[in-house]
């Protein structure tokens, strides 16, 4: 019999997150603190506005790009949020998540060989989905003692003539770490000058801590080669309704759709029914599932500042990446350890490249009641760790 399988695919390896959370869902009492997924209800008024359009029959193929009502929503939200305006006719695809638009904006820019970098630590979809493009990931390692903000010195130095596109992971998913006006600058001036394409990801715009969030497409020169992905997942509190979109230039968007129409056709139609409320009426919601997620994140950073646990203080979504490496284990093995013996489950961060070593995420998505119980059981586990080396 003939290999049944590519090779390309099997050679992909799966998500080092997913491990930890199909463990922790079989074990009695555990505590997981490893998924990104927001605690909160959907807000009720986006809720009530999918049943509705439920009942009214709303349950046809919408237009392969989406809702016109929708797509004129998420433009008019950008203009208000980052201050970039799009064509909703032929600037936008909604997309089946974040995640899609992440792939299809890979799939239509990138041909064999073409090169992406990737900022790491990082969200886990990127590289196998240029992989995926038939593109060549390039990590560009990023530092603790910058925050874990990319520099136009790293990125300068991968920059290669088969450099095609630069991922833009902020606010970032595990590090919390964001990219101030400051920041992006020196960056948009080295892709104009390299001509890169920027994939900006910005699925956690809505929770940013003490500063507003600040995209790449809105410096000069950097919306016509930008892709701006999106999505309702976590600002929104939409992660099951799986909504996406994706705004860039429509030479670009143009392929994209091509992709989405063969592979997905559209994405549900009463999750954008639904998602249009969002966007009109839920910006109180979402301040208030803000403000509780920066309540958690002071407890924590006050609670590993106690346990003497060093972690750099994290500016935007909802994960920190405290520092584990003085008590000589693998992020691997502390987190499967601390699993095993207090039944909380974190995930080791080179889940998340191997610059992530030495690291954990936790996530601060989850009840502060939770977070209590966790941290009273790290707190054991770390006197153990300590107890068991001075021993």
């Amino acid at each position: 019999m003939k290999n049944p399988l590519s090779d390309k695919i099997v050679n992909i390896q799966p998500s080092g997150i997913r491990k930890f959370f199909d463990i922790v869902n079989e074990m009695k009492d555990a505590i997981s603190l490893g998924v990104g997924e927001p605690d909160f209800d959907t807000p009720w008024r986006i809720r009530e506005e999918g049943i509705y359009s439920l009942e009214r029959g709303r349950t046809f193929y919408t237009s392969n790009a989406g809702l016109k009502e929708l797509k004129e929503e998420i433009v008019d939200y950008l203009r208000r949020k980052i201050q970039v305006s799009y064509n909703p006719v032929s600037e936008v695809v909604v997309t089946v998540g974040g995640s899609e638009g992440i792939d299809i904006a890979m799939r239509a820019m990138l041909n064999p060989g073409d090169e992406v970098l990737i900022p790491q630590p990082s969200y886990v979809s990127y590289l196998p989905c240029a992989m995926l493009a038939d593109g060549v990931p390039v990590v560009i390692p990023l530092h603790e003692e910058n925050k874990f903000k990319l520099t136009r010195e790293d990125l300068e130095e991968k920059i290669t003539d088969r450099t095609k596109i630069l991922v833009l992971p902020f606010p970032n998913n595990p590090t919390g770490s964001i990219m101030t006006k400051e920041d992006l600058a020196p960056i948009a001036e080295v892709a104009v000058e390299h001509d890169l394409f920027v994939i900006s990801d910005e699925i956690y715009s809505e929770l940013t801590y003490g500063t507003d969030h600040v995209s790449i497409a809105s410096f000069p020169g950097m919306r016509e080669r930008t892709i701006v992905i999106n999505g309702f997942s976590k600002g929104f509190a939409m992660t099951g309704w799986r909504l996406g979109y994706a705004c860039g230039p429509e030479v670009i968007l143009e392929q994209m759709l091509k992709i989405h129409q063969y592979a997905i056709m559209c994405a549900p139609t009463n999750s954008q029914y639904a998602a249009v409320e969002g966007l009109r009426n839920c910006e109180d919601e979402v301040q208030e599932m803000r403000k509780a997620y920066n309540q958690r994140r002071r407890y924590l950073l006050h609670e590993f500042e106690r346990m003497d646990l060093p972690c750099f203080e994290p500016e935007g979504a909802f994960y920190l990446f405290p520092c584990i490496q003085k008590f000589g284990m693998t992020s691997e093995e502390f987190a499967t350890r601390f699993l095993e013996e207090e039944k909380v489950a974190v995930v080791p961060g080179t889940a998340f490249g191997d610059s992530g070593e030495g690291f954990i995420r936790i996530s601060y998505a989850y009840s502060l009641e939770d977070l209590k119980v966790a941290i009273g059981r790290l707190e054991s586990f770390i006197i153990k760790l300590r107890n068991q080396k001075q021993a």
